[in-house]
């Protein structure tokens, strides 16, 4: 199962969008603290409601007071990291990805510490874009490293699921 890592996320509708390409994925979501906004039962129900995702239930969260707990708790993380960062040289599908991986996003005004993408500089990886432009949105860079994961592993479980799988 891919593990999706939020470092300090700032915008609760960008997690919200997140949290629903978890669900849709079968994806896990792993929130880093500190968080911009709150994660009580009560503000997930309204703001997930916000987002329009109404199927929360799908998502499994685990959130952690900071990278060391994270990396603490769930050591496996450093073996299949990879690091999103639009300061990488190369490529998000120059990595190879596993149906395990952990991929690491940063927080929307800030992106990931220095320090953590040294720790892992040979799998930080970016998304091409023009070189004015800064970055992409959170939830859209989620999305599209989320999707070249699964059609790397062959989209574990979600194949032959649409209302007209099998008439073709």
């Amino acid at each position: 199962m891919l593990n999706i890592v939020l470092v300090e996320p700032e915008i609760p509708q960008n997690c919200g969008n997140i949290a629903r390409t978890c669900a849709a994925t079968g994806s896990r979501l792993h929130l880093v603290r500190p968080l911009g906004f709150d994660i009580s039962q009560s503000a997930v129900r309204r703001n997930m409601k916000r987002c329009g995702l109404d199927y929360w239930h799908l998502v499994e969260v685990a959130d952690y007071e900071n990278l060391d707990d994270l990396f603490r708790r769930r050591p496996e993380a450093a073996g299949d990291a990879w690091l999103t960062t639009t300061k990488a040289p190369r490529p998000y599908t120059e990595a190879r990805f596993t149906a395990d991986s952990w991929l690491f996003f940063g927080r929307e005004t800030a992106g990931l510490p220095l320090e953590f993408r040294e720790r892992f500089r040979d799998r930080c990886i970016r998304l091409p874009m023009a070189a004015e432009a800064r970055s992409l949105n959170l939830s859209n860079t989620v999305a599209v490293c989320v999707y070249e994961a699964l059609r790397q592993t062959g989209f574990p479980g979600l194949l032959n699921t649409g209302e007209m799988a099998g008439t073709l």
